[in-house]
């Protein structure tokens, strides 16, 4: 359709016959009649010189054309409905057991940090692969001044390109990935980049404030606060001894637990009172059971006695026994 307007201001320029570039406050911008949708399609042309925004308007024009010409919609939704409908199939991913709740969570929290460089409410169709090529220091530059480490960044890039990926099979989008800055390699050999271990007097110390901490808390357990903190303590106790992943600790249940000993040297030998953990797959970050054995069943033993007090408690004294699998 030809353009209405005729006449135009020295910031107004038409294009062919059914687009018009304009300036609105510093910056040229693009609208295009689009017959097939039977509407205007109006984006910046993210420029301020006059002639650049005439070269590039005409290339938009050219593109669009094609895009009409092979049934392509110019419309579309929004970089927030898409990672909307992202996430919801991925969920289908979490509930046919493919992925875990906490991975699909971290997908979440990564895409959401996209959606705050992006905008939520930019057009997934007028994303370009050159859009997020700064992505690396927005984010490496956060408000509250928190370090965020290269890898957690690259991590963020992948699931960001996972994404725009399936969106592109999808038709949501017109391209498949963002072209995202090359990194330097983080040199893992270095004490200073890599994620030390603790040492052995360090871990002795480690345990010995934990269960000054607990045992503080756990003899005056009726005091507002305490069982929580008993339980915290038990929590980070377990977690020191384990080496277990966070969602696989707080989805272990008791049926997981099997304690047994251990004799070296025969008769006269020593006795290690073991736990035998069980990591179901289905709680799993790479969906694999495993089983490992551990020293330390002391505190899972304890941890046992201070459920089944509170049991009691809640249920009036009552001397039914803990279900196993809770």
């Amino acid at each position: 359709m030809a353009l209405k307007k005729q006449e135009f201001s020295d910031d107004e320029i038409p294009i062919f016959e059914d687009a018009l570039v304009y300036k609105r406050g510093e910056y040229w911008q693009m609208r295009m009649w689009l017959a097939k949708e039977h509407k205007y399609a109006r984006f910046s042309l993210k420029t301020r010189n006059r002639s650049t925004a005439v070269d590039k308007a005409k290339l938009h024009y050219h593109e669009l054309m094609a895009g009409q010409l092979a049934g392509k919609n110019y419309f579309s939704i929004t970089t927030k409905m898409g990672v909307d409908k992202y996430l919801e199939q991925r969920q289908k991913d979490v509930d046919a057991g493919l992925i875990v709740a906490g991975r699909h969570k971290t997908i979440r929290t990564h895409l959401n940090h996209w959606l705050n460089f992006i905008g939520k409410d930019v057009k997934l169709k007028e994303l370009e692969r050159t859009d997020c090529e700064n992505y690396f220091h927005h984010r490496s530059k956060t408000k509250r001044n928190l370090s965020v480490s290269q890898t957690t960044i690259e991590n963020e890039q992948s699931t960001i390109n996972a994404m725009m990926a399936w969106l592109y099979k999808h038709k949501e989008t017109h391209i498949d990935g963002f072209d995202f800055k090359k990194l330097k390699k983080v040199d893992s050999g270095s004490e200073q980049n890599r994620r030390a271990t603790f040492t052995d007097d360090e871990i002795g110390e480690i345990k010995f404030q934990i269960d000054n901490y607990i045992l503080e808390a756990e003899n005056n357990i009726d005091e507002a606060g305490n069982l929580i903190k008993t339980i915290a303590g038990y929590y980070l106790m377990i977690s020191l001894i384990s080496g277990l992943r966070r969602g696989e600790q707080v989805q272990l249940k008791w049926k997981d637990i099997k304690e047994f000993e251990h004799n070296i040297g025969g008769e006269k030998g020593k006795y290690f009172d073991l736990v035998k953990i069980t990591v179901r797959g289905e709680t799993s970050k790479v969906r694999k059971t495993r089983v490992f054995v551990i020293e330390g069943y002391d505190y899972f033993d304890r941890l046992f006695k201070l459920q089944y007090k509170i049991y009691r408690q809640l249920n009036g004294g009552a001397s039914g026994f803990l279900c196993a699998g809770h």
